[in-house]
């Protein structure tokens, strides 16, 4: 386990230093529950304590590696959503025209 975190750590040096970084902003609370919570997974399913700085650095290369999949994932699926809703509203908005005498006959 140490040689994974040896090269995890290397590995997350490197892309802070080379990599251009367009990580999501997170509020100063939100991103302490969000390392709370890897700690408490790695301590609960995995049998081992990690700190602060182990859990921020899991924290950044799942931001920056897997955030990217989610976030257009999410634009996509919201992208499809919108489009399917303005395809229909001509037949769920729809109102017919110059109906008045049509009804009074």
């Amino acid at each position: 386990m140490k040689q994974v975190w040896k090269y995890l750590r290397f590995w997350i040096c490197f892309k802070i230093l080379l990599a251009e970084r367009t990580m999501i902003e997170f509020e100063k609370e939100q991103k302490q529950k969000m390392i709370d919570s890897i700690r408490q997974y790695f301590l609960e399913e995995m049998d081992e304590e990690i700190g602060d700085l182990k859990a921020t650095l899991m924290l950044d290369f799942f931001m920056q590696e897997i955030g990217p999949c989610i976030y257009n994932k999410a634009i996509a699926d919201a992208t499809r959503y919108i489009q399917e809703r303005a395809a229909d509203m001509e037949g769920s908005c729809y109102e017919p025209e110059f109906s008045y005498w049509k009804k009074k006959n």
